[in-house]
């Protein structure tokens, strides 16, 4: 029998979480491998339509569960492939919820000001821009108007997408074709390739289990290119250093099956999870009024009329992130499109039963250009459960790409309910008012509520009954194990996560680099930004000391 091959650090996905940490150790000195579970689409492979087996289902995974179903990426570059490109900074009252334990979720190092060093780690790394009123697409531009009509603010989005490359084709959902979008195709991944790091794509981890030495072995499967339900042999590598990145979908299930080789996981590994309150609307706006009301006009005889295909947000509301409120009465509206398939099946008409099939359903289809889709993230109560492990993978896929069945159980408290419904109510409020559209919520009867954007369901805190990882990342009872993804997040943010992630995921690092040192790994810290800068290295160099002891 041949002997795995080894490497120093192996990192699991390469989504934010991944691909941030591969290109540091990398650039450090670190032997590293990441293995991506999805395919290595390039910029011409993005594709412009949602037809099976384009570049939209090959990079999305949709896991339908017991109450929430997770939409997430699956691809190398993992969600900053797919994802809108938005990267608010989360409140500060967010890092001082209480939630369902009923005390400080996050550990006592992590808040606003000791991430914002982090934070400006990323926006050195990924440009971000601050859009203007010039850059809000028309939707984004009628519910502001909304909101100013109805007595509220409206601000426009921070965005990693480049104004001068972008040509407005709103296909960003399923991958740009002309790297406008700052995907992590285009600084830490590349970053890290040109420092040693290897990408091997199609390769889906399993399990982990101890090795003599101290050490990890990671076992995979090799995935077919089309067909995700089939595979093409195993494989294992030997590690110092494990981190997992493969999305809080499927991060706790790979640890959930790692127990007969690791040994007991910690209490909170595939608990607490949490959908970022996440919950969509749909307004059919009536175009007379929107006329009359509003005072808009495109200069072509409509109102609104929008082309509803998979442009990202451009404004929000904001108005209710106020952190002197009540926890659970804080949540953003957000303007969003979200594409066809999902979007066509689960709007509701309004007046119907069901609201989501039927007479009413088809009539509002028709009016589709009339559409405005409304994206609320509330305060949840981390009420996801993941129950054991499937044979393989993270769900039992029932197509050749993208859908699945999990184990994920998610039975909303009354808490997360009642924030739902307040924000529900502001959404009509705004938009109902003086006969501008009618608003109904997506259905939950067929997938439950749904999320595009899972968290915590490994995450970081200082409880360790309440939590899966120290507040360094390290998985409790598992030295050399770290989780760096959503599922680090201790909860729901009310805001778009993926610059928190990553700020997080930034901060890891030196606690991983001293525990790569440990194992006798030959690594530093203090990589610059992938593109030279230093500036956030200079900004975080007071904090890294504190990090890297043990």
């Amino acid at each position: 029998m041949s002997s795995p091959e080894r490497t120093d650090v192996l990192v699991v996905g390469s989504g934010f979480g991944g691909s941030i940490t591969a290109y540091h150790l990398a650039a450090g000195g670190a032997k590293v491998v990441i293995l991506e579970r999805g395919p290595w689409l390039k910029s011409d492979d993005f594709e412009h339509d949602f037809k099976l087996g384009s570049s939209y289902t090959r990079a999305f995974d949709f896991v339908v569960g017991d109450g929430m179903s997770v939409l997430g990426g699956n691809c190398v570059g993992g969600g900053s492939v797919v994802y809108f490109a938005a990267m608010p900074r989360a409140p500060r009252f967010v890092f001082e919820r209480r939630g369902s334990i009923n005390r400080r979720m996050w550990p006592a190092a992590v808040s606003r000001d000791t991430l914002d060093p982090w934070y400006d780690r990323v926006a050195e790394s990924i440009p971000i821009t601050h859009q203007g009123w010039e850059d809000a697409t028309y939707a984004g531009g009628l519910w502001a108007a909304a909101c100013r009509h109805a007595g509220r603010t409206a601000n426009p989005v921070p965005a990693a997408v480049d104004r001068e490359k972008c040509v407005n084709c709103n296909w960003m959902m399923a991958g740009c074709r002309f790297d406008a979008k700052q995907s992590l195709l285009l600084n830490y991944l590349p970053a890290a390739l040109a420092h040693g790091a290897e990408i091997r794509p199609l390769h889906e981890v399993q399990r982990i289990e101890r090795t003599d030495d101290g050490g990890y072995r990671v076992h995979y499967s090799v995935v077919d290119d089309e067909d995700y339900r089939i595979t093409a042999g195993d494989g294992a590598i030997d590690a110092k250093i494990v981190i997992l990145a493969a999305g809080a979908g499927a991060t706790p299930v790979i640890l959930q099956r790692s127990e007969a080789g690791l040994g007991p996981m910690p209490h909170a590994v595939g608990r607490y999870f949490s959908g970022n309150g996440e919950r969509l609307n749909t307004a059919v706006l009536n175009e007379d009024r929107v006329r009359e009301v509003l005072g808009l006009d495109r200069g072509d005889g409509l109102a609104y009329a929008a082309n509803q295909i998979g442009k990202g947000p451009t404004v929000a509301n904001w108005d209710r992130l106020d952190g002197s409120l009540p926890e659970y009465t804080r949540y953003s509206l957000e303007q969003l499109y979200f594409p066809p398939g999902l979007g066509t099946i689960l709007a509701q008409a309004p007046g119907a039963n069901p609201g989501w099939f039927g007479v009413g359903k088809k009539e509002m289809l028709k009016r589709w250009q009339s559409w405005l889709i409304i994206f609320q993230m509330i305060e949840d109560d981390n009420e996801g459960v993941f129950g054991p492990p499937p044979a393989r993978g993270n769900a039992d896929r029932l197509s050749q790409q993208m859908l699945g069945i999990g184990r994920l159980s998610y039975k909303p408290t009354a808490n997360t309910l009642r924030a739902w419904e307040m924000a529900d109510a502001d959404v009509k409020d705004i938009l109902e008012r003086d006969g501008l559209a009618t608003v109904t919520p997506w259905t939950n009867d067929l997938v439950g509520a749904y999320t595009v954007h899972p968290l915590a369901s490994c995450r970081i805190g200082d409880d360790p009954h309440t939590s899966a990882l120290d507040d360094r990342h390290e998985l409790r009872g598992h030295p050399g194990i770290f989780v760096t993804d959503g599922s680090a997040v201790p909860g729901a943010l009310t805001v778009n996560p993926a610059m928190t992630i990553a700020a997080l995921a930034e901060r890891a690092v030196p606690g991983i680099v001293q525990a790569a040192r440990e194992r006798g790994v030959e690594v530093t810290y203090g990589a610059p930004a992938p593109d030279g800068s230093a500036s956030g290295r200079r900004g975080v160099t007071t904090l890294v000391p504190e990090l890297m002891r043990r």
